[in-house]
């Protein structure tokens, strides 16, 4: 008989994953972690469902259809099953409701299921996660009338009342330059405020409702002039008619999400507030957004792992299988310290965020969620696309072709490192929050983190990296431009030298239940070198730019 290969096979996502165990064990209350447990488990559950059939069945891609047969404009979106699912496993498993439950664990047990389910969604988590952002903005505002219009739909348990926002605000001008936003906001005759322009890249154009920035008619140019509101898409079962769908991208990946360009004819709308600083009002929304992306980039790299993991042990190559392969378990276990430090920088922001939101932070922990939000969401978007890649060339030649479903992981991989800001936008970020008291509070936690660690070599590392990344910040304080210029190397060190001590907190607690997996993983990791920071050469760039 001719020798054929076994394909991966994907382990349970929840009951298999040691690090979300851990975690959760070490982080929640023993009620609250009883509680989630049935959640995550029919997660797993149906993320491992969605993996076999994505392997057996043809991949499919959103259709619109613009016109009905009689001439009437419907731009009807067509979905894919994942997609028609959505709501309902979206509310039978509180994967929004959860992050805004009143408790101070509340977002970690929302990103546990957003971890397990974000795969299995084929990106419908995007517009949950606009959503979510758009419930924190409305929340923010203090707008109540939107409060009790939107919030009871965003946050519902039920399928029937769940509602999806979008937002929507790039233009044909880009994207983080918002301030060249042309969309208009005009009040008719009853007041009533409406918008006419253009938006170029609309996630979730299938959802209810949606944020948007725009300037209202006869306000300066400029990003500070610029308005939020609040749209309605849907006139009973049919698209309000003032929203035009004009396509749908036609994108590298993340091909199942429908993201379309879209023009806005006079569609009702409503201020959150006052009718200018709209950028300053979408600021609640990042740190929850980006949250978002971080987690899904490592539940991206989760996979990844775990199906090359699997492979080596049951493909046989020279003998005997790869994972008996040195140098190839060599790359499995790099790969592997690499996501667990992801992995814990990640959660960190995602309990960070959940304290800040509910009063309970300590002092300097505002400003740290701050800093660690851009930063994690940078690196985790970039280290995705490399641990994708390294995994599909675990496969050899399988991993190139479509119908095992690995490419896939790859392609899709490619969107953390764009969405939500792209790494030089993050990075320049990052910056504006070292300005304030930020890196002081990254060497309290640090300093938290390593208490009761003892790995002195990790420890000495991190303190060590961290030293020299104040340093070269005040070499480069005094000039802006080599400041800007490094601001990339500077945010990697950051986001490594913090996940190395998150990754040497978790060691010190898993020592006590007897698993040295974590401390392994810390010294691969910190073997890997935490220090990214470059000297810019102006000179040299010019040169080759030239």
């Amino acid at each position: 008989m001719a020798f054929l290969q076994d394909s991966p096979q994907l382990s349970h996502p929840y009951r298999s994953d040691r690090l979300l165990l851990a975690l959760l064990d070490r982080a929640l209350p023993a009620e609250r972690r009883a509680a989630l447990d049935a959640d995550l488990d029919a997660l797993g559950d149906y993320a491992q469902m969605a993996w076999q059939r994505a392997c057996t069945t043809t991949r499919r891609k959103p259709v619109l259809t613009q016109w009905d047969a009689w001439g009437q404009r419907v731009d009807r979106i067509e979905l894919t099953p994942a997609w028609t699912e959505g709501a309902a496993i979206t509310t039978r498993h509180a994967v929004l409701a959860a992050g805004h439950m009143d408790s101070e664990h509340a977002r970690l047990e929302e990103f546990a299921r957003v971890y397990l389910y974000h795969l299995a969604s084929e990106f419908y988590t995007c517009p949950l996660a606009m959503t979510d952002g758009a419930a924190t903005a409305i929340k923010a505002s203090g707008n109540r009338e939107l409060t009790e219009r939107a919030l009871p739909h965003f946050l519902s348990r039920d399928a029937s009342n769940f509602w999806l926002s979008g937002q929507w605000m790039t233009e044909n001008t880009g994207g983080s330059d918002v301030g060249n936003t042309e969309t208009v906001a005009r009040q008719d005759t009853g007041g009533q405020w409406r918008l006419h322009g253009r938006k170029w890249f609309s996630s979730a154009v299938v959802g209810e409702a949606a944020l948007a920035l725009a300037r209202p008619q006869g306000a300066p140019a400029g990003a500070a002039a610029l308005a939020l509101f609040y749209v309605e898409t849907m006139d009973g079962a049919r698209r309000k008619p003032e929203l035009i769908i004009d396509r749908l991208k036609d994108k590298l990946g993340t091909q199942e999400l429908p993201t379309a360009e879209i023009h806005l004819d006079g569609l009702p709308a409503w201020p959150l507030g006052e009718l200018a600083h709209g950028v300053r009002q979408v600021a609640p929304m990042l740190n929850v957004t980006r949250t978002w992306n971080a987690i899904c980039a490592i539940a991206s790299m989760a996979r990844a792992i775990s199906l090359a993991r699997d492979f080596a042990i049951r493909r046989q190559a020279f003998g005997r299988p790869l994972i008996e392969h040195p140098l190839h378990a060599q790359t499995l276990a790099d790969m592997q310290a690499e996501f667990e430090g992801a992995f814990a920088l990640a959660f960190e922001i995602a309990q960070l965020l959940g304290r800040v939101e509910h009063g309970v932070a300590a002092p300097h922990e505002a400003a740290l969620l701050r800093l660690l939000t851009p930063l994690a969401k940078l690196w985790t978007g970039k280290l995705a696309v490399t641990i994708c890649s390294e995994a599909l060339e675990c496969f050899g030649g399988a991993g190139y072709i479509e119908d095992t479903g690995l490419p896939q992981l790859l392609r899709d991989a490619q969107v953390y490192a764009i969405w939500e800001g792209t790494t030089n936008v993050l990075s320049l970020d990052s910056l504006r929050a070292l300005a304030g008291d930020s890196f002081a509070a990254l060497r309290i936690a640090t300093q938290s983190w390593l208490d009761g660690n003892d790995d002195m070599h990790a420890a000495s590392a991190i303190r060590q990296t961290l030293d020299a990344a104040a340093r070269w910040l005040d070499q480069h304080a005094t000039t802006r431009e080599m400041l800007e210029a490094g601001a990339r190397g500077l945010a990697f060190t950051l986001a490594r030298c913090a996940a190395a001590a998150l990754l040497a907190r978790q060691a010190s607690w898993s020592n006590r239940q007897a698993d040295p997996r974590p401390s392994a993983a810390l010294h691969r990791f910190v073997s890997h070198g935490l220090d990214r920071l470059v000297s810019p050469d102006a000179a040299n760039t010019a040169l080759l730019l030239g």
